[in-house]
């Protein structure tokens, strides 16, 4: 049987995130509400389905495709749409978390939060971030004289796994364990829930990989981020 993860963005905007989907989406072909995030996903490599999210494309300028690379509809040729970019990810999953350091002082975001969790997410482009991504969450953060300087949340939620997202930290405030701090506060809830904890990282960031290792996370599958014009 697929993993539900091979396809996440479909099985989720198909399932638990049903109701972020503008709505035009339908059986062939599913675009998230383009305030909420970018995703855009297909049934399957028919023509049909291909033409629907071609559809989609033009109607909501801006999408992005995540599928798994080597698959089907990783590098799906949609009528008369132009593909700006196709970057490498690897999806990483955790089902425990190594041992870490005390619990950080953080807050839950709220809707008075939305301007500066868009602003720190326009500066540090931890990926695909929009006006109500924080939709997706409940996300948490670290002020620092009342500065939003750090946060983390989740955002695709599939049978079993929900992913973590959103993790990023004002250049000024990096080297503190923000990052890790926040990170193991929402995988840690997540896993108390009894899901997995999945995630996707740009393949060309070592580093980055390096830190989610160091969490106990690991690379499930490599992905292919496709963007459109």
């Amino acid at each position: 049987m697929p993993h539900p993860l091979d396809r996440a963005v479909w099985n989720a905007l198909n399932t638990r995130l049903a109701g972020f989907v503008t709505p035009d989406s339908d059986t062939r072909a599913v675009r998230i509400d383009p305030e909420v995030g970018v995703f855009l996903c297909g049934a399957d490599a028919t023509p049909e389905s291909l033409a629907a999210m071609a559809d989609l494309a033009r109607r909501y300028p801006g999408a992005g495709i995540i599928e798994r690379t080597g698959g089907p509809m990783a590098a799906p040729d949609l009528p008369d749409i132009e593909v700006v970019d196709r970057i490498p990810l690897v999806q990483m999953v955790a089902t425990a978390l190594t041992p870490g350091g005390p619990d950080p002082v953080f807050e839950t975001l709220t809707e008075a939060d939305a301007p500066d969790m868009l602003a720190l997410a326009t500066l540090t482009k931890p990926g695909p971030f929009r006006s109500a991504t924080r939709r997706l969450g409940p996300f948490i953060g670290i002020r620092s004289a009342g500065r939003l300087v750090a946060m983390a949340g989740r955002r695709m939620r599939v049978d079993g796994f929900t992913e973590l997202s959103g993790v990023c930290t004002h250049p000024d405030w990096r080297g503190r364990g923000h990052a890790a701090a926040l990170s193991r506060a929402v995988a840690g809830e997540i896993l108390a829930a009894g899901e997995g904890v999945f995630l996707h990282a740009f393949a060309e960031h070592p580093a980055t990989i390096a830190f989610y290792r160091s969490l106990g996370f690991e690379v499930r599958a490599e992905m292919t981020y496709t963007i459109l014009r």
